[in-house]
């Protein structure tokens, strides 16, 4: 198997490492990620320059300024010479529980190579800071495994995350739903040098619906999580009340 790896916190994030280390035991383990922290770039893709890629001492690929979106475009569509058989995102560092799906660049890697055909896993660790990634890139690996034994019927996305314990420590691994945050607390006002006032992106709420079947809360059940995503956002039980509206 070949598998293609990114992330949205930069080459040189220890998850990266921690999860290329891990899945080069059982497959052929590629890396091309962004050259610096590209969080929450959600799908992200340039187009009003060119990108350019390069390759690390450690064999990893990063492209210059990318987008975890475009890392996985660029890999899929011309600069590798051969197709994936999947592609893994993380493992980020910090959960993608709910709402954060919609922002996430790591998400979004995975998203990307989905939207090309090939299977996607986004593994993240669920704390901020984190401390055992070994036990997210064993969850990874263990997925990646039954990816082998039992291929899927067809591709899959799927939101994995796991929480930041020892692996002994993990009570193990559910099939949930996504859970959903409450609204994002107030933006930040920051005074500037020059008399003016700087706005920053407060932070994200608390989880509001993050019952048992939830990814919330199994996390903090001690559960790894996964999620199948899906990308059609059409809300088909409106399409007949929009029709109607417009008749």
């Amino acid at each position: 198997m070949r598998i293609l790896v990114s992330n949205d916190d930069g080459y040189q994030a220890p998850g990266i490492i921690a999860l290329a280390e891990a899945l080069s035991t059982v497959a052929e383990v590629t890396v091309v990620a962004p050259s610096r922290n590209r969080s929450a770039t959600s799908n992200s893709i340039t187009l009003d320059r060119g990108l350019v890629v390069h390759r690390a001492a450690n064999g990893f690929y990063f492209v210059d300024d990318g987008t975890p979106a475009d890392c996985v475009h660029l890999a899929v569509t011309g600069f590798l010479d051969f197709r994936p058989d999947l592609i893994v995102s993380g493992i980020n560092d910090g959960s993608n529980l709910g709402d954060d799906t919609i922002y996430s660049g790591t998400v979004a890697a995975a998203m990307e190579g989905y939207l090309l055909g090939i299977p996607g896993l986004a593994v993240s660790l669920a704390a901020r800071p984190v401390t055992h990634f070994a036990t997210a890139a064993q969850v990874a690996l263990d997925l990646v495994n039954r990816i082998q034994s039992t291929p899927p019927v067809a591709p899959w996305l799927l939101n994995v995350n796991v929480p930041d314990v020892p692996l002994a420590s993990l009570k193990g691994v559910r099939t949930v739903r996504l859970g959903k945050r409450h609204q994002a607390e107030p933006a930040v006002r920051v005074p500037r040098d020059d008399g003016g006032i700087e706005y920053r992106v407060g932070p994200v709420g608390k989880a509001a619906d993050a019952g048992p079947d939830t990814d919330f809360g199994c996390v903090a059940d001690g559960y790894a999580t996964i999620t199948p995503l899906s990308i059609d956002l059409t809300k088909f039980d409106a399409l007949h009340l929009v029709k109607a509206w417009l008749a």
